[in-house]
C-alpha cells in the first residue's frame, strides 16, 4: 500500500481501525528495531518524527550525542495480520535522521536509496530478487527453542516427509495480504529447512520485503509453535541458509542480461565490478562468525567464480529469457543487513561499470570437488569473519563507499563478535543464545 499524503494516512487509519501504529527500522547489523504509538498521536509523528535514543542501539551514537529521529516513508504502510482484528497494527519502516533533518550515516536504508539514484543518473535501472531459506525448530513445553528440526525431508519433499506444508501456506498469505507476492515455496535440502521467494522489485522495495519476510515468517513459525531461525548454519551436518541475491539491469526497457556477457557490456562490467570486490563485500554479506561455517559445502560457493547455471560458482547465470535473465549471487546469508549488503553489491556493480572492469573467463568445473579446483588459481572468499573484517579494513572501495562513520562501528562490533565466541566457555551454547534464539 502506498499513500502520499498526510490526509490519506490518516484516513486510511481510521477506515481500517487502527489503534497502534508502529515506526520499524534496524541497526546497522540488520536487527529489526520499532516503537508503537497510539493513532491519535499518529498526526504529530508524522509532522516531527519520532526520537529516540541512538546510543541504546549497536553501532548508532554514542552517549554524549544520542539524539535520532525515525522519519516513516508513506509508501511502506501495512496492516500486521498476525496482530488484533480489532484495534489493529499498522506499521511504516523509516529512515533514521539527526535532529533538524540532518543526514545520519547509519542511515542504511537512506543509503541503499542514494545508490539507486546513481543508477538513475546513468540511465539504469537495477531489479533485485531475494531467495530467502530458512529452519523450523520445534519448541520445549516452555516454548524455548530447540534444534530438534521440524522434519526430516529434503530438497522438494512432500508429506510426510516435509512437515512445512501448512506453514509454509500460511506464511505465504501473509505475505500476500500485505503486498509481497510469494513466487516459489518448498522444502530446501536440510531438515526442517524452507524457502520462500518473492518477486523481483526495485532494490529498496526488495530490501523492505527482506525485513517483512523474516517478520511474518517468525511471527506465523511462533504462533504455530515453533522457532524459525534465519541463522546460516544452524545444524552442522545439515545444508546452510543463503539469500540468493537476483540482479538484472534494464536500459531503456531492455533487459541487459539478455545475451552474451563480455567485458563490453554493460551487464558484462556490472558482474565483473561485483567479482572483484566479492571478498571485501563478505563482511557485510556474511556479517557473524557462523557465516563462514556454510562456505564451500552443500551447493554454497566457496570461490571468487562465474558460469553459466553451475550452483557451484559464486556468480551463476541462470538458464532464462526475458525479463527472467539475471545473475545470481549466492554467497549472502539471510543474517545480513539487506539495505548495506544491496547497497554496496550494487555499488561494487557500479564500480564495475565506471571503471569499465574486464569480466575474467567463466569456469566450467563443479567446484564442490577438490580436485576440480585444484591449479585453477582461484581466489576464495574469506574463512572467517576476522579474515573478511581484515579484507573490509584494508578496501579503498569500501572507503569510498560506506557512509561516514558507519564503517569504523561496524568493523568493531564484528571483532568484537568474534571476541565474545572465543572466550566462551562453551562456544556451542554461546551461539546458541546470542544467535540462534535471535537472528
Amino acid at each position: 500500500m502506498s499513500y502520499s499524503s498526510r490526509r490519506d494516512i490518516l484516513d486510511f487509519v481510521e477506515e481500517n481501525d487502527v489503534k497502534f501504529v508502529r515506526f520499524a527500522f534496524c541497526d546497522i547489523f540488520g536487527t529489526q528495531k520499532n516503537i508503537a504509538v497510539l493513532a491519535s498521536q499518529l498526526p504529530q509523528a508524522l509532522e516531527e518524527g519520532v526520537s529516540f535514543d541512538g546510543s541504546a542501539i549497536p553501532g548508532f551514537m554514542h552517549v554524549e550525542e544520542s539524539d535520532l529521529v525515525l522519519r516513516p516513508d508513506p509508501t511502506t504502510i501495512t496492516i500486521l495480520p498476525w496482530r488484533p482484528t480489532e484495534g489493529r497494527v499498522m506499521q511504516f519502516f523509516c529512515d533514521v535522521e539527526r535532529p533538524g533533518r540532518q543526514p545520519f550515516g547509519g542511515n542504511c536504508r537512506g543509503f541503499l536509496r542514494e545508490v539507486g539514484r546513481q543508477f538513475h543518473q546513468l540511465g539504469l535501472q537495477c531489479n533485485v530478487g531475494a531467495e530467502c531459506e530458512f529452519y523450523l525448530f520445534e519448541t520445549d513445553d516452555r516454548g524455548r527453542p530447540t534444534r530438534v528440526p521440524m522434519d526430516q525431508g529434503g530438497y522438494f519433499d512432500v508429506a510426510p516427509l516435509d512437515a512445512a506444508e501448512n506453514l509454509r501456506r500460511d506464511i505465504c498469505l501473509t505475505m500476500e495480504r500485505m503486498g509481497i507476492v510469494p513466487q516459489h515455496s518448498h522444502h530446501e535440502s536440510g531438515h526442517g529447512q524452507n524457502e520462500i521467494d518473492f518477486c523481483h522489485a526495485g532494490a529498496l522495495k526488495t530490501a523492505d520485503n527482506v525485513m517483512m519476510f523474516k517478520q511474518v515468517v517468525r511471527a506465523v513459525a511462533t504462533r504455530s509453535g515453533f522457532h524459525a531461525s534465519f541463522l546460516p548454519k544452524p545444524l552442522a551436518d545439515q545444508a546452510g541458509s543463503g539469500l540468493h541475491v537476483n540482479l538484472s539491469l534494464y536500459r531503456d526497457g531492455k533487459n541487459l542480461f539478455e545475451g552474451d556477457l563480455t567485458s563490453d557490456t554493460v551487464a558484462g562490467q556490472f558482474m565483473a565490478g561485483i567479482l572483484a570486490h566479492s571478498r571485501e563485500l563478505a563482511l557485510f554479506t556474511n556479517p557473524l562468525p557462523n557465516s563462514y561455517l556454510r562456505f564451500g559445502c552443500h551447493e554454497a560457493p566457496r570461490y571468487v567464480s562465474w558460469s553459466r547455471q553451475n550452483r557451484s560458482q559464486l556468480v551463476r547465470i541462470p538458464q532464462a529469457q526475458g525479463d527472467s535473465c539475471r545473475m545470481e549471487l549466492r554467497s549472502p546469508d539471510p543474517a545480513c543487513n539487506p539495505y548495506l549488503a544491496f547497497g554496496l553489491i550494487l555499488s561494487a556493480g557500479l564500480d564495475g561499470i565506471r571503471n569499465r572492469l574486464e569480466l575474467p573467463a567463466p569456469v566450467n568445473n563443479n567446484l564442490f570437488d577438490p580436485a576440480a579446483a585444484e591449479g585453477l588459481g582461484l581466489e576464495t572468499l574469506p574463512e572467517s569473519l576476522e579474515e573478511a573484517v581484515r579484507v573490509a579494513q584494508e578496501s579503498e572501495f569500501l572507503a569510498r563507499c560506506l557512509p561516514e562513520g558507519l564503517a569504523s562501528r561496524y568493523f568493531s562490533e564484528a571483532l568484537h563478535r568474534c571476541e565474545e565466541l572465543r572466550q566462551a566457555a562453551d562456544p556451542a551454547e554461546f551461539e546458541r543464545t546470542r544467535y540462534f534464539c535471535t537472528i
